[in-house]
């Protein structure tokens, strides 16, 4: 093996495209003109494994950059912001928790400060997702949860 990135990147895509037809399989695939409901999940499964075997493929072709060590901080912070959304979104609500996500996802980032600036940012993406899934998308997800509620009478 002469590129371990590219397999290892390779193994991931193929063995979740493999999964993906294992689950899409129990849906109606359908035609291109009326596609049933395994139609997405199939092709998307199909090209992540064409993926997966042209990077398996390369890993011994092509020389390649070793696998570097697992970073745990990245890989902890964007697990723990996951987390954070599905425990805060009912009884805070979509924008508290939303807010919430972006500031444990940005602890993954060894520049990130807890600064006006960031927190600015993090406040229009939130208004903006809050517009977009909860009021254009209709999202049912509170804007404001029950815990808040009290607080914030008017939303």
């Amino acid at each position: 093996m002469r590129a371990p990135k590219d397999f290892w990147t390779g193994a991931i895509y193929l063995v979740i495209g493999v999964v993906g037809f294992f689950v899409a399989r129990n849906y109606s695939f359908g035609s291109t003109t009326r596609m049933g409901p395994g139609y997405f999940p199939t092709v998307l499964a199909g090209l992540l494994t064409l993926v997966g075997l042209i990077s398996l493929v390369r890993a011994f072709v092509v020389e390649g950059a070793p696998v570097g060590a697992l970073a745990l901080r990245p890989l902890a912070s964007v697990v723990g912001a996951i987390v954070v959304f599905g425990l805060a979104v009912v009884p805070l609500g979509g924008a508290v928790a939303m807010l919430l996500t972006i500031l444990v996802a940005a602890t993954a980032s060894r520049q990130f400060k807890l600064a006006p600036l960031p927190l600015l940012g993090a406040s229009g993406l939130v208004a903006i997702c809050c517009l977009v899934f909860i009021e254009m998308l209709n999202v049912p997800m509170p804007l404001v949860g029950p815990w808040l509620r009290p607080l914030l009478p008017n939303f």
